[in-house]
C-alpha cells in the first residue's frame, strides 16, 4: 500500500464488505458512505442548514437535481446517516410505477407504506423503528414518572401515565386526522402496558397504512375510527408523525424521496399534474410553516425539473416557485434556494475519490494494490478523454471501471495496469479520432473553462 494511505482508519469489515460490493455494483451503500464522501461540502452545509431549522420547529424541502450516477442518492444517504447522528427520525422511499405520491389502487399509500417500513432512529438505523419509537417513548415517560417519587407499584401509577400520554394527544387532535390518529396511539400504548399482541399488531397494521377499509380496522382495533391511512390522506399523517417524534423528544422527521423522474414517465397527463399537486402542497405547507418538524428531500434528474412539457416546470404553479431567477448567472453557487443542482466533481475531488476507493480496497482484501498515483491519473484520464466526460463524467461510471481494475490485479498475479487499460485506451484513442472526422460541426466548441483531460497530471492535483 502507498506511504501515505498507511496511518488511514480501519473501516469496520461488516460495513466495508457491504460498501465495496455496492460501489461496484453501481448502486448507493446503505451504510459507510461517510468513507468515501469526497467533495459536496457546500451542499452538505445547506442540508445540515435545513436540519437545524426544523430542529428549531420550521419546515423545509429541498430538491436535489443531477443526471444519473451524479450522487443525488448518495448525498441523500449521507444525509441520512448524519441525521440520525443528530437524533433525527428518518425515513426513505424510491418512487415507482406502483409508488407514487398520488394515485389510485394503492400507489399513493403504497410510498406511506415504505416511508413506514424505512422508519429508521439512531437506535435502528436500518429501518424498522416504529414500534421502537413508542417503546422508549412509554419507557421515559414511565422513568419521569418514577423521578416524581411515583412508584411503578401504586395504583395511580398507570393513571399517571395515562394523563401524560393523553396530554401529549391531545394537542394532535385539533389537526387533520389527528383525532384517529390520537385514538389509535392511545390504543396502543394500552395494549402494550397490558401485553396484547394482537392489539398491538392491528394498532401498527393501522399506523403503517395497511387496512384496506373501515370496517376492517374497526374489527380489529376495537374502537370506531372514522378514517384509514389511504391514498388521498397519507401525506396529513405524515405531518402528524413529525409533531409526535418531536413530543416523543427527537428533533423532528427528515423524509427523503428518490427516482421522482418515475413521475415524469407517468403518461397519463391528469394523473402526472395530480402528483405535481402533491409537491406544490408539500413545498406550500413546509415553506409556510404548517408542517413543524418535518424536512422533505426529493431527488430527480435535470429532465424531471425542467421538461416544459412533462416535468416540474409544465406546471405553472411549480415553475414560478422553483426556475432559476435571472440573477442566477454562471459560476456563482446559490445553495439557499429550494434547488439544489449538483455539479460535476473537480479533477481533484475525483482523483481523491479513485485513491479513498484503493485505501478501502486493501483494507477489505488485505492486498497491497499494484498501483501507482501516475497510473490512478492516467486511469482517471482515460475516464475524462470520452468525448463529453469532462463535463458529464459520473463517480458511478468512474468507480464500476476502477473497481473492475482492482479486481482483476488482485486475481490475476501476473496481470500489469498497463496490460489491463492498454487495450482500452487503445480503442479509445481510435473512436475518439474517428468522431473527430465525422461529427465535428462548425460552431461547436468547447465549454468555456472546462478540464482538458489531456492537461491532467499528478503535479496539477491538489490533494
Amino acid at each position: 500500500m502507498p506511504e501515505f494511505d498507511r496511518q488511514s482508519p480501519r473501516v469496520p469489515r461488516r460495513i466495508l464488505t457491504s460498501l465495496l460490493a455496492s460501489v461496484s455494483a453501481g448502486v448507493v451503500p446503505r451504510a459507510g458512505a461517510p468513507y468515501i464522501a469526497i467533495g459536496r461540502t457546500d451542499e452538505i452545509a445547506a442540508l445540515l442548514g435545513d436540519l437545524e431549522s426544523v430542529n428549531e420547529g420550521g419546515g423545509s424541502m429541498r430538491f436535489l437535481i443531477g443526471r444519473y450516477g451524479s450522487g443525488k442518492s448518495f448525498l441523500m444517504q449521507l444525509i441520512r446517516g448524519y441525521a440520525l447522528e443528530r437524533d433525527f427520525i428518518t425515513a426513505d422511499a424510491d418512487l415507482s410505477p406502483e409508488r407514487r405520491l398520488y394515485g389510485t389502487g394503492g400507489s399513493g399509500v403504497a410510498t406511506y407504506r415504505e416511508l413506514m417500513k424505512n422508519l429508521a432512529s439512531k437506535a435502528s438505523p436500518d429501518g424498522g423503528a416504529l414500534p421502537r419509537l413508542i417503546a422508549r417513548w412509554i419507557g421515559d415517560l414511565q422513568a419521569a414518572l418514577l423521578a416524581e417519587g411515583i412508584s411503578s407499584e401504586d395504583e395511580g401509577f398507570r393513571t399517571a401515565l395515562s394523563a401524560k400520554i393523553t396530554a401529549v394527544l391531545r394537542e394532535m387532535e385539533f389537526l387533520v386526522g389527528g383525532f384517529d390518529f390520537a385514538s389509535v396511539v392511545t390504543a396502543y400504548y394500552r395494549a402494550y402496558l397490558d401485553g396484547d399482541d394482537t392489539r398491538m399488531s392491528a394498532c401498527l397494521r393501522w399506523m403503517r397504512g395497511e387496512f384496506a377499509t373501515k370496517t376492517e380496522a374497526r374489527s380489529a382495533l376495537g374502537i370506531p375510527v372514522s378514517t384509514i391511512i389511504d391514498d388521498d390522506n397519507w401525506y396529513d399523517y405524515l405531518k402528524l408523525w413529525a409533531s409526535l417524534v418531536r413530543q416523543m423528544g427527537y428533533r423532528g422527521l427528515v423524509v427523503f424521496i428518490d427516482e421522482c423522474v418515475n413521475l415524469y414517465k407517468i403518461s397519463h397527463r391528469v394523473s402526472r399534474e395530480n402528483n405535481y399537486e402533491k409537491i406544490l402542497s408539500m413545498f406550500n405547507d413546509t415553506l409556510q410553516g404548517r408542517a413543524p418538524g418535518l424536512a422533505l428531500i426529493l431527488g430527480g434528474t435535470p429532465q424531471f425539473l425542467e421538461d416544459s412539457r412533462r416535468g416540474l416546470f409544465s406546471y405553472e404553479a411549480l415553475r414560478s416557485r422553483l426556475c432559476d431567477s435571472r440573477f442566477a448567472l454562471e459560476g456563482f453557487k446559490n445553495l439557499i434556494g429550494p434547488v439544489i443542482r449538483l455539479r460535476r466533481l473537480s479533477n481533484d475531488e475525483l482523483f481523491a475519490l479513485i485513491r479513498r476507493i484503493t485505501v478501502l480496497y486493501a483494507q477489505n482484501y488485505n492486498w497491497d494494490p499494484r498501483i501507482t498515483e501516475e497510473e490512478m491519473v492516467q486511469f482517471l484520464n482515460l475516464c475524462l478523454d470520452r468525448a463529453g466526460a469532462d463535463a458529464m463524467i459520473t463517480p458511478r461510471e468512474m468507480l464500476r471501471d476502477y473497481m473492475t481494475v482492482l479486481n482483476i490485479l488482485m486475481q490475476n498475479e501476473s496481470a500489469r495496469f498497463a496490460d489491463i487499460v492498454g487495450t482500452v485506451t487503445l480503442t479509445a484513442n481510435a473512436d475518439s479520432a474517428e468522431a473527430d472526422k465525422t461529427d465535428l460541426r462548425p460552431g461547436v466548441t468547447e465549454a468555456p473553462g472546462a478540464p482538458s483531460a489531456a492537461s491532467v497530471t499528478l503535479d496539477d492535483l491538489e490533494f
